[in-house]
């Protein structure tokens, strides 16, 4: 029997869905996913095994026009995924013409591997609309595999699984087939309460934010977890614990019963703040928060 194997890398511009697909994907919520642009800043594994393939998912930060040091890593991790895919996803929204770097977009076009644009959040629009953009894409990325989708409502995704299975190279597998992702689970305990932040501060706060967790203790019955949230001025940090420590109550309460899911498992979670000045445009923390190597 044959084996198939390879990587499948998610790219597209802020707010599209990829987040969104890949947990459809995988079956599992590896990447946080939030109304707000920038939400994923890493880039993350989810791999899906079969007796006969393994697809090794990769979401990617929303294609931007780097601002700050930490944009700039971010946008490092998008030109990776561009240089080991055996199968690159380009994701659009039925309303969007174009992704918002020229270059990353010809690398698209001249694209020597695969590629399948999906149109998504189609229930947003008409038939008559969906239609005229599929067309457009066809001849925007004539080379492209164009499908319509919607990731939230999970329409056509299994389509596109089978498609992708189709397109991968024959190869052995690259990781142990029981393995779902390559990031520990200190990472996904930061990520939940980043999610938690976006969800519920407002304007600059929680681009200003990263999450750091200092301890990670499972025991028979619980998982005991030490994270710092921090932040670059004294007056965010003050937004984030909110009067009398309200605001970040309701982060560690709402991250918990995440954790508790996704771990399967009783969560004790202690939140502290702390100022850490400009760390998105400072090398060394930037290295030591995983946004370079």
């Amino acid at each position: 029997m044959t084996h198939k194997a390879g990587f499948v890398n998610i790219i597209g511009n802020p707010n599209v869905g990829k987040s969104t697909l890949m947990n459809a994907l995988v079956g599992e919520k590896l990447s946080i996913i939030t109304s707000k642009a920038q939400t994923t800043r890493h880039r993350i594994l989810g791999i899906v095994n079969g007796e006969d393939y393994q697809i090794v998912f990769s979401d990617t930060p929303g294609i931007i026009k780097p601002a700050y040091e930490l944009q700039e890593s971010m946008m490092d991790f998008v030109k990776s995924a561009f240089e080991d895919a055996d199968v690159l996803i380009y994701m659009v929204e039925v309303g969007e013409k174009e992704l918002k770097n020229e270059a990353f977009f010809n690398k698209i076009i001249n694209s020597k591997i695969p590629v399948i644009l999906l149109l998504n959040k189609i229930d947003k629009s008409s038939q008559e609309e969906v239609q005229e953009k599929i067309e457009y894409w066809k001849k925007k990325v004539p080379s492209s595999f164009v499908y319509v989708i919607s990731a939230l409502e999970n329409f056509n995704v299994e389509t596109v699984f089978y498609k992708i299975i189709e397109l991968l190279p024959d190869a052995p597998p690259f990781y142990p087939k029981d393995q779902l992702t390559d990031k520990p689970e200190r990472f996904f305990v930061n990520e939940t309460i980043r999610e938690k932040i976006l969800q519920q501060y407002k304007k600059e706060i929680p681009y200003s934010v990263e999450v750091e967790t200092e301890s990670f203790v499972e025991e028979e019955d619980i998982i005991k977890i030490r994270s710092v949230i921090m932040v670059e001025r004294d007056t965010q940090k003050g937004i984030i614990i909110g009067h009398k420590g309200s605001a970040i109550k309701r982060v560690g309460t709402d991250a918990r019963k995440d954790l508790q899911h996704f771990f399967d498992k009783k969560v004790f979670l202690d939140l502290h703040v702390k100022v850490n000045k400009n760390w998105r445009s400072n090398e060394r923390q930037l290295r030591r928060f995983g946004y370079k190597d």
